[in-house]
């Protein structure tokens, strides 16, 4: 992965989306617990808050989070400093 990339929090927030709705487990819990559906997922996809949305729903279960930062290849804490820096 670039570093242009990790250091893009919409970059690397939209990774870890393709990584979660790749896994059919993460993907089901996050449409079900976020009250998004797949037609307005793909439709907010680039949404700054819905991004936000995604990597808090990761740090909420540490193993998630952990999963899915070595699945796109980054460490944890930068998946949780762009839901930081999203949150502005």
């Amino acid at each position: 992965m670039s570093d242009a990339t990790t250091n893009d929090p919409s970059a690397l927030a939209l990774l870890a989306l393709a990584a979660t709705i790749a896994d059919q487990r993460l993907a089901e819990r996050f449409l079900s617990l976020s009250g998004i559906d797949p037609p307005e997922l793909r439709q907010s996809a680039g949404d700054r808050r819905v991004l936000a949305a995604l990597l808090r729903f990761l740090e909420a279960h540490e193993p998630d989070l952990l999963a899915i930062a070595a699945e796109i290849g980054v460490k944890p804490e930068a998946l949780v400093a762009a839901r930081h820096e999203l949150e502005r």
